[in-house]
């Protein structure tokens, strides 16, 4: 599969702060990808500079082989939903729906109507008075209807209630199956959209964590629960992310894949498996790693 978005050594600075921090990833066409991460990780940062609204400091970035920068032959094929999205004072969702199917030759105007109808969007309201969620609900559908090459969602449910959110998945998924495209989604709710990624990307701190498919991901990590002498020796050896003790109940969380031979042993030894859910596993490995850099610097 041919990459759509190749970064090498990127790297974007803001006075003392480095907001990307030498970032080398390449992502390849028909997949759905979820950037991952904390606020201020750097995620729409990322997205910014490949959607050529934002500069690098040093690097390369290709998008479609191409620079992106005043690249009318690239732009046009990348949607990008993000916030902070801006409109004319006297603009209705309308207007930016008519906008937008000028702009992406893919635009499907049946789909966004019934995305409309779905989300329940006031169309005569102008968007300087819809409320969060509404407002959300027009870039999701301009994301969703443009069917543009390459889609970047920059945490695109802001405002959605679990309704709104969850008709936004279901439409995505649906219509990603129907018209396969590059997706990339960006989020801080992981288990929300963790069965809809197919690849993980997390960035922290600047740098990338960790990109992987997610369904390798999901295997790197398990908790052991029980007698705490018990536990302790099972996990000796291995990387811990997380420990956690009441009395004399341990349960502790270590990187690394269980053999099926182990996995029997541990549960003949009379203790637990639990699996780690995507998000308690992101959240583990950057705290690990937010731990080891302040060691580093004292």
């Amino acid at each position: 599969m041919t990459a759509v978005i190749e970064v090498q050594n990127l790297t974007k600075r803001y006075k003392d702060k480095r907001a990307l921090d030498n970032v080398s990833l390449s992502i390849e066409g028909g997949h759905i990808y979820g950037l991952l991460g904390r606020n201020g990780a750097g995620k729409t940062t990322l997205m910014s500079i490949l959607t050529a609204q934002n500069f690098a400091s040093s690097g390369d970035v290709k998008v479609f082989g191409e620079h992106p920068y005043e690249n009318t032959h690239v732009l046009s094929r990348v949607c990008f939903v993000r916030e902070s999205q801006k409109y004319p004072e006297d603009a209705t969702p309308r207007h930016a729906f008519k906008a937008a199917s000028l702009f992406f030759r893919n635009w499907d105007q049946e789909f966004a109507e019934q995305l409309i109808k779905d989300f329940q969007l006031p169309m005569k309201q102008t968007i300087k008075k819809l409320s969060r969620g509404q407002l959300s609900a027009v870039g999701v559908i301009i994301g969703l209807a443009s069917r543009a090459e390459l889609t970047f969602f920059d945490e695109p449910y802001l405002g959605l209630d679990a309704v709104a959110r969850q008709i936004f998945y279901d439409r995505l998924v649906e219509d990603y199956s129907e018209h396969p495209r590059t997706i990339i989604l960006s989020s801080h709710l992981i288990d929300e959209v963790s069965n809809l990624i197919e690849r993980v990307i997390v960035i922290d701190d600047g740098q990338i964590l960790l990109d992987e498919e997610t369904d390798a991901v999901r295997d790197r990590a398990a908790t052991v629960v029980g007698d705490a002498a018990k536990v302790e020796a099972w996990v000796s050896g291995r990387e811990v992310l997380h420990r956690e003790s009441l009395g004399r109940v341990a349960s502790v969380t270590v990187l690394g894949k269980l053999s099926a031979t182990e996995r029997a042993a541990i549960t003949a030894d009379g203790l637990d498996i639990a699996p780690v859910s995507l998000q308690q596993l992101i959240v583990r490995l950057t705290q690990k790693a937010a731990s080891a850099k302040a060691e580093e610097v004292n």
